[in-house]
């Protein structure tokens, strides 16, 4: 997994997003991945601080505003919810807040782009290599933190399933609903919060960037903004409905849920619009 992101961004970077090209370079031994790794923009703290401000932001809008939109939204789920019980019996609740927190972001990253300008709309495309290491680093730390804390101080001592096998259980998880006091839950942050959040956000800087280099915003960039946006919403809307899916429910929580939300989501699934940047389709 990780080689298949590494592949993709550099092959955006590198070949305009041409998939074919880098693999001839490969096998015809005018390129290694040595080559391409020296090439590629390396790891910068001005990287590295936008992550933290992200990252910390987000935790911040997680754990500290109570959602109010299920007062006032009909038909909307939120605020503290109970999730499906886990193997243990233990039924944990959660701050079902995801919807507001997209959307106290999404008003605060327009009122930068039209009013305030402390920072460019394209500031995550314009470091967004450097942004992969950054996030490759929280991935594999909150996975490494993950997977201490199962052995160490464990939330649920009774759900964790340790297979004898450390690759194994590193990969896939040890604790089931690992969490930091009674409400931060890594599961439901790092797989709604960081990741998705950022999903339309990075869409959305993917069309700064064509404006800025070519004067326009394609209509095909409208639309992978348009629809990816209605996913993300859809997500958030029924965000009370997730506690009951697979991940929550099933899933324990390891590299597979932390690395690939921290780097698999937001790189990957936004492919998309970095193709548009490099071939602005109309």
């Amino acid at each position: 997994a990780p080689f298949i992101v590494f592949f993709f961004i550099m092959a955006c970077d590198q070949y305009q997003c041409s998939i074919t090209p880098p693999l001839l370079d490969l096998y015809n031994g005018d390129a290694t991945l040595l080559t391409i790794w020296n090439r590629a923009p390396s790891f910068t703290w001005a990287a590295a601080k936008i992550y933290a401000i992200w990252v910390t932001f987000q935790v911040v809008l997680y754990m500290c505003v109570p959602d109010i939109l299920h007062k006032i939204l009909p038909g909307y789920v939120g605020g503290v919810q109970d999730g499906a019980r886990t193997p243990a019996g233990l039924i944990n609740k959660y701050e079902v807040n995801g919807l507001q927190c997209w959307i106290i972001t999404h008003v605060l990253w327009v009122a930068n782009a039209q009013y305030f300008h402390w920072f460019s709309p394209t500031i995550i495309i314009d470091n967004w290599i450097p942004l992969l290491w950054c996030t490759n680093i929280l991935g594999y730390a909150v996975s490494t933190f993950a997977f201490i804390k199962a052995y160490l101080f464990p939330t649920n001592p009774e759900d964790c399933k340790f297979t004898g096998n450390i690759f194994y259980n590193y990969m896939m998880g040890i604790e089931f609903n690992p969490r930091i006091g009674k409400w931060f839950d890594f599961k439901l942050f790092f797989n709604g919060r960081p990741g998705i959040v950022a999903w339309t956000l990075i869409n959305l800087s993917y069309a700064a960037k064509q404006q800025e280099l070519y004067g326009y915003v394609t209509n095909s960039m409208i639309l992978v903004n348009v629809l990816q946006a209605i996913y993300v919403l859809d997500f958030f809307w029924n965000e009370a409905w997730y506690l009951k899916t697979i991940d929550i429910c099933h899933d324990h929580f390891g590299w597979y849920l932390g690395w690939g939300d921290c780097v698999w989501l937001p790189f990957l699934y936004t492919l998309q619009g970095l193709y548009l940047v490099y071939n602005p389709i109309q």
